[in-house]
């Protein structure tokens, strides 16, 4: 399980119990992007509907309006199917039936067990991280189409296989030369047109960021 997925997710959280919200959000900022936090299902529709929100982990029973009725309200009035946990007590059974209904992604029983929580939220939103991949791919192999030919497909893969983890690539044009017996021109040739097509930004001299990630957004 490679939990580095969830590192760009936006994450709202709907809890009325401010202890539990407070505990719960510390564990979560470890895991993903941005935690958004409401106390009532109101205050999470709003931030819903404003922000780029990637799932939801919501409280079932909460004043104002509960989280059945929040998420309701986001998929049947609002067109918003985003993804959705709820967080269960044994005497909210009640309610279940109109989870499964509203076809709620997952349920974890309260007190909350932080390591089934973050399992769920990787297990519901793998699918999903992985399907934005293969689009990232096939958005970079159409901004490639032109690129690639004889050694410049071998010079794309060399890049790639050394970054750094945080897509950084620190060689020099030298190295390639060295590593796949190329030319200098058709090195300094194919850093030209990955900038141009907006998959290398330089950074400094011999750093040249790799904005994947850019394209798979």
């Amino acid at each position: 399980m490679d939990l580095n997925s969830l590192k760009n997710l936006e994450l709202l959280y709907v809890e009325d119990d401010a202890d539990v919200m407070n505990q719960t959000k510390l564990i979560l900022d470890d895991f993903v992007k941005t935690v958004h936090t409401a106390s009532n299902g109101e205050e999470g529709l709003e931030i819903a509907l404003n922000k780029n929100i990637d799932i939801i982990v919501a409280d079932i029973n909460m004043p104002v309006m509960n989280g059945i009725e929040m998420i309701k309200k986001l998929k049947k009035e609002h067109d918003k199917n985003i993804p959705c946990i709820i967080t269960t007590a044994h005497t909210d059974t009640e309610y279940l039936i109109d989870a499964i209904n509203l076809k709620v992604d997952g349920y974890i029983i309260k007190p909350i067990n932080i390591k089934d929580l973050i399992n769920s939220i990787y297990t519901v939103m793998l699918p999903i991280i992985q399907k934005k991949e293969i689009e990232g791919c096939a958005h970079v192999v159409d901004s490639l189409a032109a690129l690639v030919g004889g050694k410049k497909i071998e010079i794309l893969k060399y890049i790639i296989d050394n970054l750094d983890e945080e897509n950084v690539f620190h060689g020099s044009y030298q190295d390639i030369m060295e590593a796949l017996d190329v030319s200098k021109p058709t090195v300094v040739n194919m850093f030209k047109q990955l900038i141009g097509a907006g998959i290398l930004e330089k950074i400094k001299n011999k750093v040249y960021k790799f904005k994947r990630q850019d394209l798979i957004k």
